[in-house]
């Protein structure tokens, strides 16, 4: 007992200071304000991967075409990606600075395909007018100002990626607020770890990047392979590349929002797809990162099957379990102002078993990497 006890310590202390660093890497991110006299003149495409989307695609583009942004510098260029609903047909019908390509109109006879949103991206960008690529998904909708946002930022600094921030709907229900904290919790970790150089995490849903980096470092050529890291893979190799030159976007008007998962079983196959990119790449701050909070979290399990061995751990699991939440929650004080969601922490606590539960899953099954995720199984 003195061994697991003194574990329990080490791994607390240590989990404590990282929330205290998300903590204070979220305030040092600076938000950008945008000059109120900004007039943009970088030509935008905006690449919509699709399947399936037919409940969702029209929002999505109606909040693009609604944009603070001149309309002639910038496009909308939908890839449907084998849709067996009307999806095609509706984004067809927008015409204008609206396009839909179908991605089996380019692909090779008998081409197998293991990544086929990484395909369909590629195919789009190919197709694209603009310098400056932003990708988002089709049941995404933006505020009026997002691509003057993220003009403006690409304008001023020159980053070669802009990672922007992603919210999620949340209807009150157990399942939709547990996404929707833990969600926000993951972006403001994004943000955070940006600024303290711990890692590099982005989110498609809300993503740009150049053209022109993005064919210098070819693209998704070697991660092709990979189902999913269509975002954090590419992220990757432009760090590689162009080391000092990827930027957070900590601006309001510059949020997407986007639904949340409509069952457990389907917000448990989303996470294990999100996991299984991790280690995929040599990002050893984020991989060390990731094995203490998934340590951290298996902690509580074992000390509670200890508890039927000596009570006197109950006094150590209690500990442990208040330090996680009272750090946790004062990291997340500011990131839930940021989001506007602040009246969800009060549920905060009650959800730590739902939390804990799917660390440990969501990691073990992500590291299997087997999911299913819009019909088809991928590894």
């Amino acid at each position: 007992m003195p061994v697991l006890i003194t574990i329990t310590f080490l791994l607390t202390l240590a989990y404590v200071i990282l929330m205290l660093l998300y903590r204070k890497g979220w305030a040092a991110q600076n938000d950008f304000v945008m000059s109120a006299d900004f007039e943009p003149n970088t030509a935008i495409s905006i690449i919509i991967p699709a399947r399936n989307e037919a409940n969702n695609i029209q929002r999505c583009i109606d909040s693009i075409l609604a944009q603070d942004y001149p309309q002639e510098i910038f496009e909308i260029i939908v890839i449907d990606d084998h849709s067996t609903d009307d999806t095609y047909e509706l984004v067809s019908a927008y015409g204008g600075n609206v396009r839909c390509i179908k991605l089996s109109e380019h692909l090779k006879d008998g081409e197998q395909l293991i990544a086929y949103k990484k395909k369909a991206l590629s195919i789009g960008i190919k197709q694209s007018r603009g310098a400056l690529i932003v990708t988002t998904d089709a049941d995404c909708a933006a505020q009026p100002g997002w691509l003057r946002n993220i003009a403006a930022m690409y304008e001023e600094q020159k980053p070669v990626m802009i990672v922007a921030p992603v919210d999620f709907t949340c209807d009150g229900s157990p399942l939709q607020l547990f996404q929707s904290i833990d969600f926000m919790s993951m972006q403001g970790i994004t943000a955070a770890a940006q600024q303290l150089k711990l890692g590099n995490m982005s989110n498609g849903a809300n993503l740009a990047f150049s053209k022109e980096a993005f064919y210098k470092v070819e693209g998704y050529t070697a991660i092709d392979h990979l189902a999913s890291g269509d975002d954090y893979l590419l992220m990757m190799k432009l760090q590689k590349a162009f080391p000092g030159r990827l930027c957070y976007l900590k601006a309001n008007a510059a949020i997407v929002s986007t639904t949340p998962q409509q069952s457990w079983a389907s917000f448990i196959q989303q996470r294990i797809r999100w996991a299984s990119k991790s280690g995929k790449y040599n990002d050893y701050k984020l991989t060390a990162v990731l094995a203490l909070v998934y340590l951290f979290n298996l902690l509580f399990p074992v000390l509670i099957i200890a508890t039927f061995f000596n009570s006197l751990i109950c006094i150590v699991l209690g500990a442990a379990l208040f330090f996680k939440i009272a750090s946790e929650l004062y990291y997340l004080g500011p990131v839930a102002s940021f989001f506007n969601k602040r009246n969800q922490l009060k549920y905060f606590a009650l959800l730590q078993p739902l939390h804990i539960t799917y660390i440990i899953a969501a990691g073990f099954l992500g590291f299997i990497g087997v999911y299913k995720w819009k019909g088809r199984v991928s590894r």
